[in-house]
């Protein structure tokens, strides 16, 4: 990230120093097709396909010399644009497992045309000193990300495995070659167990036909000791998921984002203790075995006492400005796009 340079206009571009080095990399691509890694399979002589005979015995067979298959001069894109978002928390999105409006689904919330009732999976982006801080990959990051202007994350860290927290990971093949290297993943254990199984042709070490065909990830192990990543101190908080099941929470400073969960440890409450804003899992007004539901989030939120809670993780259950209505000051829902100050 310290070769990005800021404008005044808020974007980011690659500074000359690395622009020069990246652009001559692309240019070596291009012309090669591949990567030295790959014109060794190029220069591999096969007799596979060479011929229609099963047995390859066809004395008049030659064997075939294996061809990479070029990379598209537009495969990467070499005039970086990045909105800046240092000092700023981004809600990249706010909704349940299957978003909202939900398939096949006429309630009056799926249908409003209110765009705070809008929710894509949840997830949000810290816009840290060093960089951009994604937190999980939901399927939907794609979107989130051209949403909000957004063209790189350099670090990802996990809340945990299940689908709608990691099934966008593919998306982050770009961003290794905006920053020079493998996208560092922060998870637990148990989360790169189901990354390596679910994205195993990303941990495949034989030959690729063409740069960027696979993410490159870089895996940094975490579990409820501070780490330090882009410049800020990183504060794990164990969650339960259920009553079987460990996931991660996030405090940053005076921010703490605690998504999935229906049950904080003790311990987890003195980690939490004098945050200023809670960003806390609330997904309807019913009771829930795995997540917290509305009176549930307000119970927490009366312990921990922050100035100000915001809602995430919210189902069809909960219509954005009526709920506001009946929720006590300094709580509200929080919404896809909302932005929040780093204090």
């Amino acid at each position: 990230v310290g070769a990005l340079d800021r404008s005044s206009s808020g974007i980011l571009a690659i500074r000359p120093h690395l622009k020069a080095g990246l652009l001559t990399n692309l240019t070596a691509l291009l012309e090669s097709g591949v990567g030295p890694a790959h014109r060794a399979v190029a220069e591999r002589r096969e007799h596979s396909n060479c011929c229609p005979c099963p047995a390859r015995k066809n004395p008049s067979c030659v064997p075939l010399i294996r061809r990479p298959v070029p990379i598209s001069i537009r495969s990467v894109p070499t005039n970086f644009r990045s909105a800046d978002i240092t000092g700023q928390l981004i809600f990249l999105g706010t909704g349940t497992s299957v978003g909202v409006p939900t398939m096949g689904c006429g309630c009056s919330v799926c249908l409003s045309p209110n765009p705070r009732n809008k929710r894509l999976r949840s997830s949000v982006i810290w816009g840290l000193p060093e960089g951009n801080l994604l937190i999980d990959t939901t399927p939907d990051l794609r979107m989130q990300f051209l949403r909000e202007g957004l063209g790189v994350a350099h670090a990802v860290a996990y809340t945990h495995e299940h689908a709608d927290h990691l099934f966008g990971l593919d998306d982050l093949r770009l961003f290794a070659f905006y920053i020079d290297g493998p996208v560092p993943l922060y998870c637990e254990p148990n989360v790169e167990l189901r990354i390596r199984h679910s994205y195993d042709y990303a941990f495949n070490n034989g030959p690729q036909t063409h740069a960027g065909a696979i993410p490159r990830l870089e895996f940094r192990t975490i579990g409820l000791d501070a780490f330090r990543v882009l410049g800020a101190d990183i504060q794990p908080v164990r969650l339960m998921h259920g009553p079987n099941y460990q996931v991660l929470g996030f405090r940053i400073g005076n921010i703490a984002y605690c998504t999935d969960t229906n049950f904080i440890p003790e311990e987890s409450f003195e980690v939490l203790a004098g945050v200023e804003t809670l960003i806390l899992d609330t997904l309807r007004h019913a009771p829930h075995p795995t997540h917290f539901n509305l009176d549930g989030a307000l119970g927490v939120i009366r312990r921990i006492a922050p100035k100000r809670a915001l809602l995430t993780h919210i189902s069809h259950d909960l219509e954005y400005e009526q709920t506001n209505r009946m929720l006590p000051a300094g709580v509200e829902l929080a919404y896809d796009g909302l932005r929040l100050p780093l204090g």
